[in-house]
């Protein structure tokens, strides 16, 4: 029989109008309030709000790659859970979106006394249709820029490439691009969706990583011609 659980919510992708209510309710009623990051937006109006919360930052300095800090994230949450009882866990934007520590916490958990229970969000996808005014019913391809070397061949469908974080990923992700696309191919570069200094523009597909603004704010779009 589970012993405790731990409630999965989002912080939506960058305003906090966009975090879900029944999320905000449960992070205010919370009595162990976990953020995976506090890199986030939404986090400096969170502490506005007078809430407490505790994050992993201080485990992203000691990982030797993602793998291992996402799954000592999940191990750490179950542990907590374990000894202190229920506590929510915030993610960026939708916890079912592109969040491999919700992922790994879900398979470690299976074999725990903790119960994982995961609250839809909303991410920068629902964002992004808007702003660019496509329907994915039509067909779209989500990919994290570190996985767009799998790509062996230009997809049937439009892309976008999630997890832009800095010039060196921009730069990798550029070149395994141009195997796919001509170099002067027009893509759409994201960055900052819902925040007021938003931008979204039309650049060639070579001049990805001269982008001064790159961070992990940024994605691609990759329209289909």
């Amino acid at each position: 029989m589970k012993k405790a659980n731990i409630t999965v919510v989002g912080l939506g992708p960058g305003r906090f109008g966009l975090i879900t209510l029944e999320s905000w309710q449960l992070m205010q009623q919370a009595e162990h309030l976990v953020l995976r990051t506090r890199i986030h937006p939404t986090v400096a109006e969170i502490e506005k709000r007078g809430l407490k919360f505790t994050t992993y930052d201080g485990f992203y300095e000691e990982a030797p790659d993602f793998e291992t800090l996402y799954t000592h994230i999940a191990k750490d949450l179950l542990q907590r859970a374990e000894s202190e009882g229920n506590l929510v866990y915030a993610v960026p934007g939708s916890p079912l979106v592109a969040e491999r520590t919700v992922v790994l916490l879900r398979e470690l958990a299976e074999n725990s006394l903790v119960e994982v229970n995961i609250l839809p969000g909303m991410s920068f996808v629902e964002v992004m249709y808007t702003r660019l005014g496509i329907d994915p019913i039509e067909g779209l391809t989500i990919i994290d820029a570190e996985d767009v070397g799998t790509l062996k061949e230009r997809p049937a469908q439009s892309l976008v490439v999630t997890q832009v974080y800095d010039p060196i990923i921009a730069s990798d992700t550029k070149l395994m691009l141009m195997d796919l696309y001509p170099d002067e191919y027009e893509v759409t570069y994201i960055h900052n969706l819902a925040l007021p200094d938003e931008s979204i523009r039309k650049i060639p597909l070579y001049e990805l990583d001269r982008q001064k603004d790159v961070d992990h704010l940024t994605s691609l779009f990759v329209p289909v011609k």
